[in-house]
């Protein structure tokens, strides 16, 4: 028996389709750093601003944290994301007054996801000194 695909789904798109569903789906697990803006407040202060990307999908999936470290992978602060952000995509959270050792000249940020966790993604930042 012949089995025959609707007009408006040829074979080639069904293998296309099945490909950028599942791709889409292993990608909605990861987090992205779109962007990190960090600007003086002050002596040895800072105000860090992260931009995220993320498919939120409600409470049991979403962008939930992002940290500050130094170069060694130690945390220096981060930021609890207390709710998922499921309409507003891409975000930005700060941290304001940060304050950071006088000798540090640059920082990585990371982002965690829910059930995820960490992306595999650092985000390096020189400190405008």
């Amino acid at each position: 028996m012949k089995r025959h695909l609707p007009a408006f789904l040829p074979a080639a798109g069904l293998g296309l389709l099945a490909l950028t569903l599942f791709i889409r789906a292993s990608l909605a697990g990861e987090v992205t750093i779109r962007a990190v803006e960090v600007a003086a407040a002050g002596a040895d202060r800072w105000d860090i601003h992260v931009t995220l990307r993320h498919d939120d999908q409600g409470w049991d999936h979403y962008a939930d944290n992002w940290q500050v470290l130094d170069l060694d992978g130690k945390v220096l602060a981060e930021r609890v994301l207390y709710h998922p952000h499921v309409n507003e995509q891409p975000f930005t959270r700060s941290l304001t007054a940060l304050s950071l050792p006088a000798d540090l000249a640059e920082i990585e940020i990371r982002a965690r996801a829910t059930p995820h966790g960490w992306s595999k993604q650092r985000y390096r930042v020189t400190l405008p000194r």
